[in-house]
Protein backbone atom coordinates (compact mmCIF):
# COMPACT_ATOMS: atom_id res chain seq x y z
CA UNK A 1 0.00 0.00 0.00
CA UNK A 2 1.61 3.71 -0.95
CA UNK A 3 -0.78 5.76 1.34
CA UNK A 4 1.37 9.14 2.33
CA UNK A 5 1.04 12.31 4.29
CA UNK A 6 1.25 15.59 2.90
CA UNK A 7 2.45 18.75 4.62
CA UNK A 8 2.46 21.86 4.02
CA UNK A 9 1.95 25.31 5.58
CA UNK A 10 0.07 28.23 5.29
CA UNK A 11 1.36 31.99 6.07
CA UNK A 12 -0.76 33.90 8.16
CA UNK A 13 -0.95 37.63 7.61
CA UNK A 14 0.43 38.49 11.15
CA UNK A 15 3.93 36.56 10.12
CA UNK A 16 2.63 33.23 11.51
CA UNK A 17 1.92 30.00 9.89
CA UNK A 18 -0.81 27.66 10.16
CA UNK A 19 0.23 23.31 9.55
CA UNK A 20 -1.37 21.47 6.80
CA UNK A 21 -1.40 17.78 7.37
CA UNK A 22 -3.65 15.80 4.84
CA UNK A 23 -4.00 11.86 4.41
CA UNK A 24 -3.18 10.87 0.51
CA UNK A 25 -4.25 7.34 0.86
CA UNK A 26 -7.75 7.64 -1.92
CA UNK A 27 -7.26 3.94 -3.03
CA UNK A 28 -8.13 2.60 0.35
CA UNK A 29 -10.46 5.66 1.32
CA UNK A 30 -7.04 7.15 3.12
CA UNK A 31 -6.36 3.76 5.14
CA UNK A 32 -3.62 4.72 7.53
CA UNK A 33 -0.50 2.51 6.37
CA UNK A 34 2.79 2.73 9.56
CA UNK A 35 4.87 5.10 7.54
CA UNK A 36 1.34 7.48 7.21
CA UNK A 37 1.14 7.27 11.24
CA UNK A 38 5.00 7.67 11.51
CA UNK A 39 5.02 10.92 9.28
CA UNK A 40 1.57 12.45 10.68
CA UNK A 41 3.64 12.05 14.29
CA UNK A 42 7.01 13.46 13.21
CA UNK A 43 5.42 16.40 11.97
CA UNK A 44 2.97 17.19 14.77
CA UNK A 45 6.02 17.12 17.36
CA UNK A 46 7.48 18.88 15.12
CA UNK A 47 5.09 21.52 14.51
CA UNK A 48 4.47 21.90 18.62
CA UNK A 49 7.92 22.80 19.07
CA UNK A 50 7.61 25.37 16.48
CA UNK A 51 6.73 28.85 17.56
CA UNK A 52 5.62 30.11 14.59
CA UNK A 53 2.96 27.37 14.23
CA UNK A 54 -0.26 28.56 15.92
CA UNK A 55 -2.49 25.94 14.39
CA UNK A 56 -2.61 23.12 12.35
CA UNK A 57 -5.54 21.86 10.28
CA UNK A 58 -5.91 17.91 9.67
CA UNK A 59 -7.80 16.62 6.59
CA UNK A 60 -8.26 14.60 3.19
CA UNK A 61 -7.95 16.28 -0.26
CA UNK A 62 -10.44 13.48 -0.74
CA UNK A 63 -14.02 14.20 0.07
CA UNK A 64 -15.26 10.53 0.28
CA UNK A 65 -13.61 9.70 3.42
CA UNK A 66 -11.59 11.48 6.42
CA UNK A 67 -9.79 8.32 6.60
CA UNK A 68 -11.72 4.88 6.80
CA UNK A 69 -9.63 2.59 9.72
CA UNK A 70 -5.83 1.14 9.93
CA UNK A 71 -4.24 -0.80 7.65
CA UNK A 72 -5.32 -3.42 8.19
CA UNK A 73 -4.96 -5.60 4.86
CA UNK A 74 -0.98 -4.77 5.80
CA UNK A 75 -1.57 -6.55 9.00
CA UNK A 76 -3.12 -10.03 7.53
CA UNK A 77 -0.31 -10.17 5.04
CA UNK A 78 2.33 -9.75 7.71
CA UNK A 79 0.26 -12.44 9.77
CA UNK A 80 0.30 -14.58 6.85
CA UNK A 81 3.53 -14.02 5.91
CA UNK A 82 4.43 -15.02 9.25
CA UNK A 83 2.68 -18.34 9.23
CA UNK A 84 4.07 -18.94 6.00
CA UNK A 85 7.61 -18.76 7.19
CA UNK A 86 6.99 -20.55 10.06
CA UNK A 87 5.59 -24.02 8.42
CA UNK A 88 9.13 -23.41 5.79
CA UNK A 89 10.99 -23.87 8.88
CA UNK A 90 12.22 -20.38 7.91
CA UNK A 91 12.78 -17.27 9.40
CA UNK A 92 11.11 -14.21 8.99
CA UNK A 93 9.32 -11.12 11.29
CA UNK A 94 7.06 -12.90 13.81
CA UNK A 95 3.61 -11.35 13.37
CA UNK A 96 3.33 -9.99 17.47
CA UNK A 97 6.73 -8.07 16.66
CA UNK A 98 4.90 -6.12 13.48
CA UNK A 99 1.29 -5.66 15.33
CA UNK A 100 3.22 -4.96 18.26
CA UNK A 101 5.08 -1.86 15.96
CA UNK A 102 1.50 -1.02 14.36
CA UNK A 103 -0.41 -0.67 17.01
CA UNK A 104 2.07 1.50 19.24
CA UNK A 105 2.84 4.07 16.66
CA UNK A 106 -0.79 4.40 15.86
CA UNK A 107 -1.76 4.82 19.26
CA UNK A 108 1.16 6.71 20.25
CA UNK A 109 0.05 8.99 17.16
CA UNK A 110 -3.56 9.04 18.60
CA UNK A 111 -2.40 10.19 21.70
CA UNK A 112 -0.70 13.11 20.86
CA UNK A 113 -3.56 14.58 19.01
CA UNK A 114 -5.13 13.92 22.51
CA UNK A 115 -2.66 16.25 24.19
CA UNK A 116 -1.71 18.72 21.31
CA UNK A 117 -1.44 22.19 23.00
CA UNK A 118 -2.48 24.40 19.89
CA UNK A 119 -5.40 24.34 18.30
CA UNK A 120 -5.74 21.29 16.25
CA UNK A 121 -8.96 20.81 14.04
CA UNK A 122 -9.80 17.98 12.79
CA UNK A 123 -11.83 18.09 8.83
CA UNK A 124 -13.84 15.16 9.47
CA UNK A 125 -15.55 14.96 5.96
CA UNK A 126 -16.88 11.95 4.50
CA UNK A 127 -15.83 8.74 6.08
CA UNK A 128 -14.87 8.50 9.67
CA UNK A 129 -14.25 4.56 10.63
CA UNK A 130 -11.87 2.78 12.86
CA UNK A 131 -8.35 4.52 13.45
CA UNK A 132 -10.03 7.80 11.67
CA UNK A 133 -12.08 7.97 15.02
CA UNK A 134 -8.53 7.28 16.61
CA UNK A 135 -7.56 10.78 14.85
CA UNK A 136 -10.26 12.44 14.89
CA UNK A 137 -11.91 12.07 18.42
CA UNK A 138 -8.89 13.84 20.05
CA UNK A 139 -8.37 16.79 18.36
CA UNK A 140 -9.39 20.08 20.36
CA UNK A 141 -11.84 21.11 17.24
CA UNK A 142 -13.47 18.17 15.68
CA UNK A 143 -15.62 18.94 12.23
CA UNK A 144 -17.84 16.93 10.27
CA UNK A 145 -19.73 18.26 7.17
CA UNK A 146 -23.42 17.28 6.30
CA UNK A 147 -22.10 14.02 4.40
CA UNK A 148 -20.34 12.71 6.94
CA UNK A 149 -20.32 9.05 8.62
CA UNK A 150 -18.50 8.07 11.82
CA UNK A 151 -18.53 4.79 13.34
CA UNK A 152 -16.53 1.86 15.13
CA UNK A 153 -17.25 -0.82 12.48
CA UNK A 154 -14.26 -3.48 14.22
CA UNK A 155 -16.74 -6.27 14.79
CA UNK A 156 -17.45 -6.80 11.34
CA UNK A 157 -13.72 -8.15 11.37
CA UNK A 158 -12.78 -9.52 14.92
CA UNK A 159 -11.06 -6.42 16.55
CA UNK A 160 -12.92 -4.30 18.84
CA UNK A 161 -13.01 -0.57 19.40
CA UNK A 162 -9.68 0.45 19.38
CA UNK A 163 -7.80 3.84 19.29
CA UNK A 164 -8.82 4.70 22.75
CA UNK A 165 -12.43 3.29 22.30
CA UNK A 166 -12.11 1.83 26.31
CA UNK A 167 -11.95 5.82 27.05
CA UNK A 168 -14.00 7.59 24.34
CA UNK A 169 -16.72 5.18 24.34
CA UNK A 170 -16.99 5.65 28.13
CA UNK A 171 -17.28 9.15 27.04
CA UNK A 172 -20.97 8.56 25.69
CA UNK A 173 -24.49 8.97 27.26
CA UNK A 174 -25.56 5.32 29.30
CA UNK A 175 -25.79 2.64 26.60
CA UNK A 176 -24.24 4.28 23.30
CA UNK A 177 -21.29 3.62 23.71
CA UNK A 178 -22.09 -0.32 23.85
CA UNK A 179 -24.30 -0.43 21.15
CA UNK A 180 -21.86 1.77 18.92
CA UNK A 181 -19.13 -1.18 19.68
CA UNK A 182 -21.58 -4.14 19.00
CA UNK A 183 -23.31 -2.74 15.89
CA UNK A 184 -20.27 -0.65 14.00
CA UNK A 185 -24.00 1.60 14.00
CA UNK A 186 -23.36 4.69 11.95
CA UNK A 187 -23.58 7.89 13.10
CA UNK A 188 -24.44 11.05 11.04
CA UNK A 189 -23.51 14.73 11.50
CA UNK A 190 -26.22 15.22 13.44
CA UNK A 191 -26.68 12.85 15.74
CA UNK A 192 -22.76 13.07 15.56
CA UNK A 193 -23.25 16.35 17.09
CA UNK A 194 -26.12 15.89 19.76
CA UNK A 195 -23.67 12.79 21.07
CA UNK A 196 -20.93 15.39 21.59
CA UNK A 197 -19.02 13.21 18.91
CA UNK A 198 -18.19 16.62 16.65
CA UNK A 199 -18.10 19.98 17.86
CA UNK A 200 -19.16 21.84 14.51
CA UNK A 201 -20.93 20.89 11.41
CA UNK A 202 -19.68 22.68 8.48
CA UNK A 203 -20.44 22.58 4.90
CA UNK A 204 -17.89 21.12 2.62
CA UNK A 205 -17.03 24.15 0.64
CA UNK A 206 -16.30 25.78 3.83
CA UNK A 207 -13.37 24.36 4.48
CA UNK A 208 -11.37 26.85 2.16
CA UNK A 209 -13.21 29.86 3.44
CA UNK A 210 -11.95 28.33 7.03
CA UNK A 211 -8.45 28.31 6.12
CA UNK A 212 -8.92 31.87 4.74
CA UNK A 213 -10.42 33.07 8.05
CA UNK A 214 -7.69 31.39 10.21
CA UNK A 215 -4.93 33.21 8.20
CA UNK A 216 -6.61 36.16 8.64
CA UNK A 217 -6.47 36.47 12.23
CA UNK A 218 -3.76 38.50 13.76
CA UNK A 219 -2.39 35.85 16.09
CA UNK A 220 -0.20 38.32 18.08
CA UNK A 221 -2.79 40.00 19.93
CA UNK A 222 -5.56 37.01 20.19
CA UNK A 223 -5.00 36.24 23.69
CA UNK A 224 -6.93 32.77 23.49
CA UNK A 225 -6.14 30.88 20.25
CA UNK A 226 -8.52 28.23 20.87
CA UNK A 227 -11.62 30.29 21.73
CA UNK A 228 -10.97 32.13 18.60
CA UNK A 229 -10.59 29.22 16.40
CA UNK A 230 -13.58 27.75 18.00
CA UNK A 231 -15.69 31.90 16.84
CA UNK A 232 -14.29 31.08 13.30
CA UNK A 233 -16.29 27.69 12.88
CA UNK A 234 -19.17 28.97 15.28
CA UNK A 235 -19.86 32.08 12.69
CA UNK A 236 -19.25 29.61 9.42
CA UNK A 237 -21.18 26.98 11.05
CA UNK A 238 -24.76 28.98 11.89
CA UNK A 239 -25.09 29.07 7.42
CA UNK A 240 -24.75 25.25 7.65
CA UNK A 241 -28.02 24.32 9.92
CA UNK A 242 -30.16 24.34 6.83
CA UNK A 243 -28.04 21.35 5.23
CA UNK A 244 -28.06 19.65 8.81
CA UNK A 245 -29.45 15.92 7.71
CA UNK A 246 -32.23 14.29 10.04
CA UNK A 247 -31.26 12.35 13.06
CA UNK A 248 -31.05 8.60 12.80
CA UNK A 249 -30.08 7.71 16.39
CA UNK A 250 -31.62 10.33 18.25
CA UNK A 251 -34.86 8.83 18.03
CA UNK A 252 -33.84 5.46 19.18
CA UNK A 253 -32.35 6.74 22.14
CA UNK A 254 -34.67 5.87 25.12
CA UNK A 255 -34.90 2.43 23.20
CA UNK A 256 -31.11 1.99 22.77
CA UNK A 257 -30.06 3.20 26.51
CA UNK A 258 -32.29 0.73 27.62
CA UNK A 259 -31.47 -2.37 25.91
CA UNK A 260 -27.99 -2.03 26.62
CA UNK A 261 -28.44 -2.65 30.17
CA UNK A 262 -28.37 -6.18 30.96
CA UNK A 263 -27.40 -9.06 33.00
CA UNK A 264 -25.21 -10.80 30.44
CA UNK A 265 -24.28 -9.95 27.02
CA UNK A 266 -26.59 -12.51 25.48
CA UNK A 267 -29.34 -10.89 27.11
CA UNK A 268 -28.27 -7.36 26.15
CA UNK A 269 -27.70 -8.47 22.70
CA UNK A 270 -31.29 -9.89 21.99
CA UNK A 271 -32.63 -7.16 23.87
CA UNK A 272 -30.67 -5.02 20.76
CA UNK A 273 -31.85 -7.47 18.15
CA UNK A 274 -36.05 -6.26 19.83
CA UNK A 275 -35.58 -2.70 19.64
CA UNK A 276 -38.99 -1.86 17.90
CA UNK A 277 -38.57 0.49 14.60
CA UNK A 278 -38.38 0.63 10.97
CA UNK A 279 -35.58 2.08 8.38
CA UNK A 280 -32.22 0.80 7.20
CA UNK A 281 -30.38 2.17 9.97
CA UNK A 282 -31.70 0.64 12.41
CA UNK A 283 -31.99 -2.82 10.18
CA UNK A 284 -27.80 -2.46 9.48
CA UNK A 285 -26.87 -2.54 12.96
CA UNK A 286 -29.18 -5.47 14.10
CA UNK A 287 -27.39 -7.29 11.11
CA UNK A 288 -24.07 -6.36 11.59
CA UNK A 289 -24.25 -7.72 15.58
CA UNK A 290 -25.93 -10.84 14.34
CA UNK A 291 -23.16 -11.17 11.88
CA UNK A 292 -20.26 -10.02 13.96
CA UNK A 293 -17.44 -11.68 15.95
CA UNK A 294 -19.14 -13.20 18.80
CA UNK A 295 -15.73 -12.83 20.57
CA UNK A 296 -15.13 -8.73 19.17
CA UNK A 297 -18.80 -7.98 21.25
CA UNK A 298 -17.51 -9.56 23.97
CA UNK A 299 -14.47 -7.98 23.88
CA UNK A 300 -16.13 -4.62 23.47
CA UNK A 301 -19.27 -5.47 26.60
CA UNK A 302 -16.06 -6.10 28.82
CA UNK A 303 -14.36 -2.70 27.50
CA UNK A 304 -17.59 -0.81 28.68
CA UNK A 305 -18.65 -2.63 31.82
CA UNK A 306 -14.92 -2.89 33.53
CA UNK A 307 -13.24 0.19 32.18
CA UNK A 308 -15.58 3.05 33.08
CA UNK A 309 -12.92 5.52 34.82
CA UNK A 310 -10.14 4.35 32.80
CA UNK A 311 -8.05 7.29 32.04
CA UNK A 312 -7.16 8.16 28.28
CA UNK A 313 -3.20 6.36 28.73
CA UNK A 314 -4.56 3.45 30.43
CA UNK A 315 -6.33 2.87 27.59
CA UNK A 316 -4.02 3.03 24.94
CA UNK A 317 -2.13 0.88 27.26
CA UNK A 318 -4.53 -2.22 27.87
CA UNK A 319 -5.72 -1.69 24.10
CA UNK A 320 -2.02 -2.69 22.95
CA UNK A 321 -1.89 -6.04 24.77
CA UNK A 322 -5.71 -6.19 23.35
CA UNK A 323 -4.99 -5.74 19.91
CA UNK A 324 -2.05 -7.66 19.40
CA UNK A 325 -3.25 -10.84 21.09
CA UNK A 326 -6.24 -10.63 18.91
CA UNK A 327 -3.82 -10.80 16.01
CA UNK A 328 -2.55 -13.92 17.29
CA UNK A 329 -5.78 -15.29 18.18
CA UNK A 330 -6.72 -15.77 14.60
CA UNK A 331 -10.38 -14.31 14.80
CA UNK A 332 -9.39 -10.62 13.70
CA UNK A 333 -7.20 -12.33 10.26
CA UNK A 334 -10.16 -13.99 9.77
CA UNK A 335 -12.39 -11.58 9.50
CA UNK A 336 -10.02 -9.35 6.93
CA UNK A 337 -9.49 -12.82 4.95
CA UNK A 338 -13.61 -12.74 4.64
CA UNK A 339 -14.67 -9.30 4.15
CA UNK A 340 -11.20 -7.42 2.58
CA UNK A 341 -8.96 -10.34 0.83
CA UNK A 342 -11.52 -12.78 -0.69
CA UNK A 343 -14.64 -10.53 -0.24
CA UNK A 344 -16.80 -13.67 0.56
CA UNK A 345 -18.36 -11.62 3.53
CA UNK A 346 -18.42 -14.66 5.47
CA UNK A 347 -16.01 -15.37 8.26
CA UNK A 348 -15.75 -18.20 10.20
CA UNK A 349 -15.71 -17.40 13.77
CA UNK A 350 -14.58 -19.60 16.48
CA UNK A 351 -17.43 -19.41 18.30
CA UNK A 352 -20.82 -19.30 16.49
CA UNK A 353 -22.96 -16.80 18.77
CA UNK A 354 -22.23 -14.74 21.81
CA UNK A 355 -23.82 -17.22 24.15
CA UNK A 356 -21.29 -20.34 22.90
CA UNK A 357 -17.91 -17.91 23.54
CA UNK A 358 -15.86 -19.53 26.38
CA UNK A 359 -15.18 -16.21 28.73
CA UNK A 360 -11.41 -17.91 29.77
CA UNK A 361 -10.65 -16.56 25.62
CA UNK A 362 -11.64 -13.22 26.49
CA UNK A 363 -10.05 -13.40 30.14
CA UNK A 364 -6.60 -14.35 27.91
CA UNK A 365 -7.31 -11.32 25.74
CA UNK A 366 -7.43 -8.46 28.44
CA UNK A 367 -4.04 -10.64 30.13
CA UNK A 368 -1.04 -8.19 30.58
CA UNK A 369 1.67 -9.05 27.50
CA UNK A 370 4.61 -6.13 29.31
CA UNK A 371 5.44 -5.52 32.59
CA UNK A 372 4.31 -1.89 34.21
CA UNK A 373 7.87 -0.86 33.39
CA UNK A 374 8.58 -2.65 29.83
CA UNK A 375 5.65 -1.68 28.50
CA UNK A 376 5.92 0.12 25.09
CA UNK A 377 3.35 3.04 25.77
CA UNK A 378 4.86 3.39 29.32
CA UNK A 379 5.81 6.97 29.07
CA UNK A 380 2.06 7.86 28.42
CA UNK A 381 1.14 10.08 30.65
Amino acid sequence: MTGKMNFSELPCQDGHRIGVAALDNPASLNALTLDMLKQLSAQLTDWAQDDGIVCVFLHSEFAKAFCAGGDVRAMYHAMLSAESHKEAGEQGASPEAFLTEYFSVEYRCDYQIHQFKKPLIAWGEGIVMGGGIGLFVGAGHRVVTPSSSLAMPEITIGLYPDVGGTWFLNQLPGGVGLFLGLTGARVNASDALDLKMTDHILLADQKEALLAALCDLNWQTVTDHDQAVTDCLSQLAESAKPAWPPSQMIPYFPQIMAACVGRNLDEICQQIQAIDGLGTWLETAKATLKKGSPISAHTCYRQVRDYKNISLADSFRLELGLSVRCGLLGEFQEGVRAHLIDKTGEPQWIFPNVAAVDTSVIDDLFAPMWHEDDHPLADLV
